[in-house]
């Protein structure tokens, strides 16, 4: 507890000095016909995690195996995301960078090795392929994270749930130094979701996490869930990592499926996330935060639950899979209403 009070504080000055460099520097997040919020909000929460994280590897360089690799990688991913967050850089730079970052942690013998026991009860060992794989989950990972990042205390709050969830597994497994780094990284992002959702200190001290921060977050996400489910010192099954993590992953794989289905790039930003399309269906901001964060927390629980319990990994699998498709139809039946309405009251006219 001690430390992850230090690492809250750290993160909190961090965050009020970052966002004064962001100003002068033009590292600001402005209105456009995608983004609706007012003024100019400094992209700095990435930057106060980062730092954050800088103050735990001094104090405790142990706790996380390959600590020193993951600040070079999350040194690497920072920097190029705040050129990102400032110039806006195109696609194939960050997906060159998350792509080497991903080599760097596979040649520390950080990669997936297995999927579970999800056919059926047989292992699905993944041999030669588990680089591939590997790579494909940083990858989704990280966007993931990034791509959840629309309403003001979305992105930390879903963070959180997925670190606090990450803390109970490691805590119950015995692995309580990676139950301790993940409990600072949560308090590291604690002070960016306090000022981004408005709590403390009103609008005038509001602040974005900018791509280096989401970035940073999915990074972080895939490092420790490959430590939690490879391995002999493994918490956890694989497929549980997707309950932990399931709202940002469907939502992810929902908006890229809609995206190649209607001809458009995957990549490009648009206002079809889980998100927005509650707003659109008549929610205020704040109730789709609460809804949004009230499933991911019921998608984190079943998945611990149903890990201490010994659940089969393939019903683990298919029922999340039944999930996904709910969640899909639900989301295309309100688009299809949505469309359907306003074409009958244009027909009234």
């Amino acid at each position: 507890m001690q430390e992850s009070t230090v690492i809250f504080l750290s993160a909190l000055a961090a965050l009020f000095a970052a966002r004064k460099v962001a100003i002068k520097v033009g590292l600001v997040d402005r209105p456009n016909i995608r983004k609706k919020h007012q003024g100019h909000i400094p992209l700095v929460g990435g930057v106060s995690i980062y730092m954050a994280l800088w103050v735990l590897y001094m104090r405790q360089p142990d706790w996380l195996p390959n600590f020193p690799l993951y600040m070079v990688c999350a040194t690497a991913l920072l920097i190029v995301g705040v050129l990102d967050d400032r110039y806006d850089l195109p696609v194939l730079p960050r997906i060159g960078l998350q792509t080497c970052v991903a080599g760097l942690m596979m040649s520390a013998g950080l990669y997936l090795t297995t999927l579970g026991s999800v056919l059926f009860g047989y292992e699905l060992w993944l041999g030669m392929f588990g680089y591939t794989v590997t790579l494909f989950a940083v990858w989704g990972a990280i966007n993931a994270f990034n791509m959840v990042d629309g309403i003001d205390g979305l992105l930390g709050s879903l963070s959180c749930v997925t670190f606090g969830a990450l803390v109970v597994v490691f805590y119950l497994g015995g692995q309580r130094d990676l139950a301790r780094w993940s409990l600072c990284f949560l308090a590291a992002v604690l002070p960016y979701t306090l000022l981004n959702s408005g709590l403390f200190f009103g609008k005038k001290f509001k602040v974005f996490m900018g791509d280096a921060g989401s970035t940073l977050v999915g990074f972080s996400v895939i490092w420790l869930l490959i430590l939690a489910t490879q391995g002999d010192a493994r918490v956890m099954h694989p497929v549980t990592a997707l309950w932990l993590i399931a709202v940002p992953l469907m939502d992810m794989v929902a908006v890229i499926i809609r995206r190649i289905s209607r001809g458009n790039n995957p990549f490009k930003p648009d206002r079809e996330h889980l998100h927005h399309i509650l707003i659109r269906a008549g929610f205020t901001p704040h109730q789709t935060l609460a809804a949004i964060v009230v499933l991911a927390v019921l998608f984190a629980v079943a998945g611990i639950i149903c890990e201490r319990n010994s659940v089969s990994e393939s019903i683990m699998l298919s029922v999340f899979l039944m999930a996904f498709a709910g969640y899909f139809g639900s989301i295309t039946l309100m688009g299809r209403m949505r469309v359907w309405f306003r074409r009958s009251v244009i027909l009234d006219r």
